[in-house]
């Protein structure tokens, strides 16, 4: 299955000067689109492209009412775009904008699931042999299968199908899945990898705010034994004032933010060290521009930054990613989904995977490009999301 991504192209008086940036909201692409043609281009034609500060700040307040994940990607869209190019302004990699490079590549991590506990073991080897040194551990569904229906592994939440999920009559559709039954087979895959594969990977997990707040804090208090180098997204936007007693109660490293939209959002978590990792959308958070900032104060507070890698990120994200990572003095690990063939035709010059590490092209700004008439072959497709449908076995809507 595709995803849908959105890039804009920002173009200069100059000829053939221009920028990508990277605005994918893949639930939702057409509102931002709308955003990016119908009030933003207005709002920029004719101004000046090196000021992305002020344009950053203009963007985000002319609409009177700030942020959320439509005016956020695509204000990052556009924001990404003026500093690919200012770094092809000034021939630079935007790395070097940034200060220059702390380290060659950055350290990455990918997905391995399984139906079984063997499927698991071999996908979590397979891992381990391209030099992976980090792998999020996924359990109930095989590849294929983890954005279909939970009663088939949706997103691995639904278990190894240890009893079936008993629906009542007249169900809706969804992905159906049960905490209890989520919680426990987590766990036990997680003492099998650790058990086969002892110490030599580190081990992350990704709950997706999917549990209630004393279900995730008791959920990390038995993953201690497992030694995570984090547990993401143990609770929800909605319950961020749970981490105070999260970090009380339990060991585990937190790593949270994949849904925020806003400042006020993450800063109580980083300022009260409540969690260990940033993990936000960049796009989601508005661009390069704000995602500096936010790297930078939890720099202050001891907190690493692991940004938001998934497939619904296009190249020109993974680039603003990687780039930003390559400067960070409080880098932790980069999530990865691998490209394909058929994406490093469309973009030219996406990041190259190498033995557990992503590196750059080391050309001036992002160093990618978008092959449009190629692009065109691939048209998003707006049909209704059924992952996100998320259903306790009662089949009443859960959030994913």
């Amino acid at each position: 299955m595709g995803r849908n991504l959105l890039v804009a192209r920002v173009d200069t008086s100059e000829p053939e000067l221009y920028g990508l940036g990277c605005g994918t909201f893949t639930q939702r692409y057409l509102p931002v689109r709308s955003a990016i043609v119908d009030y933003l281009r207005p709002l920029l034609l004719g101004r000046e492209a090196a000021r992305i500060e002020e344009l950053w700040r203009l963007m985000m307040v002319n609409s009177y009412w700030r942020h959320g994940p439509v005016l956020n990607n695509a204000v990052s869209a556009i924001d990404m775009a003026l500093w690919d190019i200012k770094g092809k302004v000034a021939g630079l990699p935007i790395y070097e904008l940034f200060g220059g490079k702390m380290r060659e590549a950055a350290a990455v991590y990918q997905h391995a699931d399984g139906r079984s506990l063997d499927e698991l073991t071999e996908h979590v080897r397979a891992q381990l042999d391209q030099g992976m040194s980090h792998v999020r551990i996924r359990f109930g569904g095989g590849s294929a299968e983890t954005r279909n229906s939970g009663e088939a592994g949706g997103m691995a939440y639904g278990g190894a199908a240890e009893r079936p999920i008993h629906k009542p009559d007249g169900a809706l559709d969804g992905a159906y899945f049960d905490p209890v039954q989520y919680t426990r087979s987590t766990i036990t895959a997680f003492d099998h990898v650790r058990s086969t594969f002892g110490d030599q990977v580190e081990l992350l997990h990704d709950v997706h705010g999917r549990l209630a707040p004393a279900e995730a804090i008791a959920f990390a208090r038995e993953m201690e034994r497992f030694r995570l180098f984090f547990l993401e997204d143990a609770l929800p936007p909605e319950d961020i004032g749970w981490y105070e007693r999260m970090r009380g109660a339990t060991t585990t490293p937190q790593a949270v933010g994949e849904l925020f939209n806003n400042p006020n959002e993450w800063l109580p978590l980083v300022s009260n060290r409540w969690i260990d990792f940033i993990r936000m959308h960049i796009s989601q958070l508005g661009g390069l521009t704000p995602a500096r900032k936010a790297a930078t104060v939890a720099e202050a507070f001891g907190v690493r930054a692991a940004w938001h890698g998934p497939g619904d990120l296009s190249p020109v994200g993974h680039m603003a990613n990687l780039h930003l990572n390559l400067t960070l003095p409080n880098f932790g690990v980069q999530e990865l989904q691998p490209f394909t063939d058929t994406t490093r035709e469309v973009f030219p010059g996406c990041p190259e995977f190498r033995d557990g590490y992503l590196y750059p092209n080391n050309a001036p700004g992002f160093g990618v490009d978008l092959d449009e008439k190629l692009a065109e072959r691939f048209p998003c497709d707006p049909a209704v999301v059924q992952w996100t449908q998320a259903r306790y076995p009662d089949g009443g809507l859960s959030r994913p």
